[in-house]
């Protein structure tokens, strides 16, 4: 069994010629071809021809150290940009639907998970701000585009007696509410 590193090239007889991309299995590699993806060879296999040997680098990562640096940068970005809190007054309170139809149940949902609901709808704006900014529309698309978001946002201001802190509150047109 030859143990060859990430970056070697093979040729396999079925799937053509692969890169190996993880070797950290100690039976098999995982080899990325271009026509056929990812696959899982055993060691053994003595189908290969060898195209070209990469030496083991002492530095190198693997794909799973990779894999876990790219979830450490990306994760951040789908969580809530702050960490907003809930107005005191309002913790550990319940908010209650109650329809005029009195037959029909009313729904009660806590306000701690009515607030986070919320946090998330800003947020998920920012982010879409972001895109929008640095996206490849003109600018007058840009300019109507963050409009709307402005828009957005002012209907949000109703809202805003659930925040702690002034500065995490929805600012519409006015920019004081």
């Amino acid at each position: 069994m030859t143990n060859y590193s990430i970056g070697t090239k093979l040729e396999h007889p079925k799937y053509g010629t692969g890169v190996i991309i993880d070797d950290s299995d100690e039976y098999s590699y995982l080899l990325y071809f271009k026509e056929h993806g990812e696959k899982e060879i055993s060691k053994s296999f003595d189908g290969f021809v060898v195209l070209k040997v990469v030496e083991k680098d002492k530095d190198a990562i693997s794909l799973e150290q990779v894999r876990s640096l790219l979830e450490d940068i990306i994760t951040p970005l789908t969580e809530p940009i702050e960490d907003c809190k809930i107005a005191d007054k309002w913790s550990g309170g319940n908010l209650i639907l109650q329809p005029k139809d009195t037959s029909l149940q009313a729904k009660e949902i806590s306000i701690e998970a009515f607030f986070h609901k919320i946090v998330m709808t800003r947020d998920r704006l920012r982010v879409m701000e972001q895109k929008i900014n640095t996206s490849k529309l003109s600018d007058a698309e840009k300019v109507e585009l963050q409009q709307y978001i402005t828009r957005i946002y002012g209907s949000l201001t109703t809202f805003n007696v659930l925040f702690r802190f002034k500065d995490d509150q929805f600012k519409g047109t006015g920019g004081s509410d």
